[in-house]
């Protein structure tokens, strides 16, 4: 896009003061997220968890000139443009409803419960050769994403493809306000953003608004209420129906069990695809591609090469560290104008490397000229603060003038790997950003600190999502801390702690004083209070602005003492722990006098005053929790009426989070609820799995009957059968417990025992005779078994499960 400031305020009807003259292409409403205040604006967006306008003097101190917000704050003097509205979301949604009205270009909307985001940009892949295409980056389908989504579509573009999510009620009604697709997608039914509706036909009912004034209807025929409901509703449109039923204008004829090519008819006749991937969630979402392609009259031969060289969808981004104290952030599964957007704006969250270092190859798949194209992708990467370029590609290298960093220029990855200067850098964050037919997953192996094949997987997206869900039943103004101790529950130390941070946690939590140490080295800036600050770690403490827990009068003295050693005058912080029935630490009602008297006596601050609660998880110990939660408010009542200070007060932890929400005080504790994990049936399934624990399949052998397995020869085989070797031991975090059939394994989405005792380095696995490769992925934890399962497998609780993963397992951290 491309407006004036006064062009804005009237295609939304907002108030403008200041220069009505100043140019803007982009809007922005994450102030961490502005490299360059050329031609941008920063929208303070107002959300149930957020106000953007705290924002504004970042945003401003930034070079921002132009912002929109419900009011004029102040701006320190400087010539700012306002563009006042009252409600800034829908200034985005009257926005992005105009700049489309504006555009001569054909659109796509896709909606569903699933699918949207790989249909949408398989259909990319299919139509960029064709046209000149925009469409949603990754998965932006929310109340911002879709707006933001539309508002990069341009003069030049002549077909758009948009996803549209919804997760509550009413919402699609906004969304259809923003757009309506000429051809409108429906992908799937299912339960997912499904919790805030009466039942599945609610659900649909709210989707399918978003059609209603599109021409065609491309939908999956195989769910008989969708169909009904479309049928019904829509009567009087072009309605196409694909699927795996006979009744369906777009099908699959052949057996999906056979290994030949399949006859799919489709409109105008019939067309033969080979599909390696049989899957019914695949086909379906080729087969909606397949739809729309055949609808744009792509012909048949074309359809069949497109979907033939269809790539799968990851939509995912890697951190993990790398040789020389290196952070490798690859991000290499796609590049396109959006996703190098993306992947730049999120360096900015990694601040502890010393330099910022760009990999970048070729971009393909794009209808544009060499010149305009990398003249545009210069500026983009020219906003932000690297150290040096790395270019590959034989059309990427001619314009390697154009990039302001020191760029060097190499035909193909091997030259880059051979490279002895490359080879040579250390303490940097290396973001790797390139097409796939380059192969960039060769250089990130070569980059890599562990080529351990067992990886503990971390999906920072899920650990977000999971806070989110806990932060629904708080509050707006309630504080969260996060606890990473233990090595964030084995996940990692600061890479968890450096994304919480970028997504406003309030606090973090650790053991002990070195792991606040390591948070700080890491430039992790948000307060920490240490919960079992140690006798020999109170110079540490203050050393690096931590908070230590004081839960007794030994270990208050000694921090005084501490504190007027290193002649500490100012107020320091301290956290005061109660006791209130766990009888591990805390204080008692009978010393509240004393410690407040020591406390008014030496000039410290009470930052916060907590407790635990030993059953919060238990429905049975109800009863108990409630008197402790009592004795808790009344002994902290008292406190707070005999001081000046504001302390938080906090007792919840994750599963006090949702069994006992009106108890949240000023902040509540999250842990273990990050990760995904919680004993309250009814709030399991509305959590994601934030962690995989998976190896390969190092070799498959055949076991006769009477031939012994491993040490000891704990098992004999009764028939014939075949033994998977598996990269991981109890060197590794997997018990010998689990021996001999007491523990199983995923394998293609089942269960097989483990036979044999579990080795140091590996452990073997029945697999019968099904077809499985040397090669082929092995869960240990995640779906299945999942992470609860394979604590029962073990005879202990999650917890000791994920911190007995050992450090020399690689972690990789993924964004989706």
């Amino acid at each position: 896009m491309k407006y004036t400031a006064q062009e804005l305020a009237s295609m939304t009807n907002s108030r403008i003061t200041g220069n009505k003259n100043e140019v803007v292409e982009q809007l922005i409403f994450d102030s961490r997220l502005i490299f360059s205040s050329k031609n941008n604006a920063f929208i303070a967006l107002k959300t149930q968890k957020n106000n953007g306008s705290k924002y504004i003097k970042e945003a401003i101190e930034k070079g921002i000139k132009v912002i929109i917000a419900d009011e004029i704050y102040e701006s320190s003097g400087q010539d700012i443009t306002w563009i006042i509205t009252s409600d800034t979301q829908n200034f985005l949604r009257q926005l992005a409803h105009h700049h489309l009205q504006n555009l001569n270009i054909k659109t796509i909307g896709i909606t569903g419960s699933n699918g949207k985001t790989i249909v949408k940009e398989w259909l990319y892949q299919c139509l960029w050769d064709e046209m000149r295409v925009v469409k949603s980056p990754k998965s932006y389908n929310s109340q911002i994403g879709l707006p933001l989504s539309i508002l990069q579509a341009n003069n030049d573009d002549e077909l758009g493809i948009f996803e549209v999510g919804i997760s509550k009620p009413h919402e699609m009604e906004k969304q259809s306000e923003v757009f309506s697709p000429q051809i409108g997608v429906f992908t799937h039914l299912g339960s997912a953003h499904s919790e805030y509706f009466e039942n599945e036909e609610q659900l649909l009912n709210e989707k399918l608004k978003l059609f209603e004034k599109s021409e065609v209807i491309i939908y999956n025929g195989d769910h008989p209420l969708v169909k009904s409901k479309i049928q019904s509703l829509y009567s009087n449109k072009t309605l196409i129906s694909y699927g795996l039923d006979t009744s369906n204008d777009i099908l699959i004829e052949s057996p999906i069990d056979q290994e030949e090519a399949f006859n799919i008819k489709v409109l105008d006749g019939h067309i033969q695809i080979p599909f390696t991937n049989r899957d019914q969630a695949t086909l379906h979402n080729a087969l909606a591609v397949i739809a729309v392609l055949n609808f744009l009259k792509i012909t048949h031969s074309k359809i069949v090469e497109k979907i033939n060289n269809l790539q799968a969808v990851e939509m995912r981004m890697e951190s993990i560290k790398g040789e020389r104290d290196n952070l490798i952030i690859n991000d290499s599964y796609n590049l396109d104008l959006d996703s190098l957007k993306i992947a730049l704006s999120t360096l900015n969250q990694y601040g502890n490397k010393s330099q910022k270092i760009l990999v970048l190859t070729d971009i393909h798949d794009v209808k544009d000229h060499s010149e305009h194209l990398y003249h545009t992708v210069a500026n983009l990467v020219n906003e932000h603060s690297l150290g040096k370029i790395y270019l590959i590609g034989t059309e990427i290298t001619k314009f390697a003038h154009l990039f302001n960093s020191k760029t060097y220029s190499f035909d193909n990855i091997q030259e880059l790997i051979e490279d002895q200067e490359f080879n040579s850098i250390e303490n940097s964050l290396i973001l790797l950003k390139g097409a796939r037919k380059f192969e960039l997953e060769n250089l990130k192996k070569e980059l890599e600190l562990q080529s351990h094949d067992t990886v503990l997987e971390v999906n920072l997206n899920a650990i977000l999502h999971n806070i989110n869900v806990h932060r629904s039943f708080l509050k707006p103004e309630t504080k969260m801390m996060a606890m990473v101790k233990a090595y964030s529950y084995g996940l990692g130390g600061y890479e968890i702690a450096e994304f919480l941070q970028h997504h406003n946690i309030n606090y973090l939590g650790v053991a002990y004083a070195d792991e606040g140490v390591d948070l700080r080295k890491n430039k992790v800036t948000l307060p920490i209070m240490v919960m079992n600050p140690e006798l020999n770690s109170y110079d540490t403490i203050i050393d690096y602005q931590l908070e230590p827990e004081i839960y007794s009068f030994k270990v208050l003295d000694l921090f005084l003492k501490a504190l007027r050693k290193k002649g500490i005058h100012e107020r320091y912080p301290i956290h005061i722990k109660l006791e209130t029935g766990m009888h591990r630490l805390g204080f008692r009602r009978e010393d509240l006098d004393e410690l407040l008297l020591k406390i008014k006596e030496n000039n410290l601050r009470i930052a916060s005053i907590f407790t635990h609660l030993s059953s919060a998880d238990d429905p049975e110990e109800r009863e108990y929790t409630l008197a402790q939660i009592d004795l808790y408010t009344n002994n902290s009542d008292y406190i707070l009426a005999r001081t000046e200070d504001k302390p938080l007060r906090h007792c919840l932890n994750s599963p006090g989070i949702t069994n006992y929400t009106e108890y949240q005080f000023d902040m509540v504790r999250i842990g273990i609820g990050m990760i995904g994990y919680t004993t309250n049936p009814a709030i399991q399934p509305l959590l994601q799995s934030a962690v995989c624990f998976k190896t390969v399949i190092t070799q498959i052998s055949p076991l006769h009957p009477g031939e012994s397995l491993g040490y000891n020869r704990r098992f004999k085989a009764t028939n014939d059968t075949n033994i998977a070797t598996i990269a991981v031991g109890y060197a590794d975090g997997i018990p010998r417990l689990l021996s001999n059939g007491k523990g199983f394994v995923g394998i293609k989405g089942k269960l097989y025992p483990i036979q044999g005792n579990v080795c140091m380095d590996m452990l073997m696995v029945d697999i019968g005779n099904d077809p499985i490769e040397e090669g082929d992925d092995v869960i240990i934890f995640n779906g299945n078994p999942s992470l609860e399962k394979f604590a029962e497998y073990c005879q202990t609780i999650p917890y000791e499960v994920l911190t007995s993963v050992s450090r020399r397992v690689k972690r990789i951290y993924i964004k989706d």
